[in-house]
């Protein structure tokens, strides 16, 4: 079971882990044990989730979700296939409580009088600058 906030936890029976082969320094190790865990989400067909926390996910993961609803996530930092598998379902458990939590609503404010002022005396400076590169008239 992987812990993701708000009381949400994702059953063992919903993940898939790949194992291959880790790319990188390692020595021998690398070329012959298979210590990258790629742990593949299936979002549209998982039961944790209601429709609007799917939607909330999709639109926020979009960029890391397949067309087929598969979200995957790869560690590759450890040299045991069971710290990149530990690894990967809290980074998988942070991926999905950051894409769940509710941003605040923008408060529009008014504009600082000292920011506009600062603005149009900018304004002021570049206009005088470009009339002083003018040629002058010999009238």
């Amino acid at each position: 079971m992987i812990e993701v906030g708000e009381g949400i936890t994702i059953p063992e029976g919903e993940l898939t882990f790949v194992a291959s082969r880790s790319s990188g320094p390692g020595g021998q190790n690398v070329n012959k044990v298979s210590t990258r865990v790629t742990l593949v989400f299936d979002l549209h067909n998982s039961s944790c989730f209601n429709p609007e926390q799917k939607a909330r996910i999709q639109r926020r993961l979009a960029n890391r979700i397949s067309k087929e609803g598969l979200l995957q996530v790869s560690s590759q930092q450890f040299r045991s296939q069971s710290a990149n598998r530990k690894a990967v379902q809290g980074r998988l458990a942070d991926l999905l409580s950051k894409a769940l939590q509710k941003r605040a609503p923008r408060k529009k404010r008014p504009i600082p009088e000292s920011v506009r002022q600062r603005r149009l005396q900018e304004k002021q400076r570049r206009s005088q600058l470009k009339r002083l590169r003018r040629k002058v008239d010999p009238e």
